[in-house]
């Protein structure tokens, strides 16, 4: 998947929107590099609990979590996060998501989620439903 192709909110197939808030700020007077975890677990919830994927005594995990920043985002306001499947495993997927704000991108993220046995907390696979969920959500949202 060529990740040059989502330049724009448009161009995801799943995309959440969140407010800033004033506690999001640090002291230079921009929203805290943390926060922006929390703007890509909301695009998250979208694709994973959306239409419940995890299988019956399973959840999913983050094993690993890349986030660059493109720029600074300033209050108030808010953001808007896209997200798109970029590759679906036996037990885990990987996400390539974009924040926004105003039309330009700030961040953007690629994130590797497992589902795991809550008994085991092993590793678990991926149902046949689900892949077929998350492989709806490979493609530019023109072509879905």
């Amino acid at each position: 998947m060529k990740t040059e192709a989502f330049a724009r909110i448009s161009d995801f197939p799943m995309t959440a929107s969140d407010k800033l808030r004033y506690a999001d700020t640090d002291r230079q007077g921009h929203v805290n590099n943390a926060v922006f975890a929390t703007f890509l677990e909301t695009g998250r919830t979208e694709v994973i609990y959306g239409e419940a994927l995890a299988d019956t005594g399973a959840s999913f995990v983050i094993a690993r979590l890349e986030l660059d920043f493109l720029a600074e985002v300033n209050w108030p306001g808010e953001v808007q996060i896209g997200t798109v499947v970029q590759d679906v495993g036996r037990s885990s997927f990987k996400l390539h998501q974009k924040i926004f704000q105003d039309g330009k991108a700030v961040a953007q993220a690629v994130t590797i989620i497992v589902q795991m046995n809550n008994e085991s907390r092993r590793s678990h696979l991926l149902t046949d439903r689900a892949k077929n969920r998350l492989n709806t959500l490979t493609s530019p949202a023109s072509t879905c």
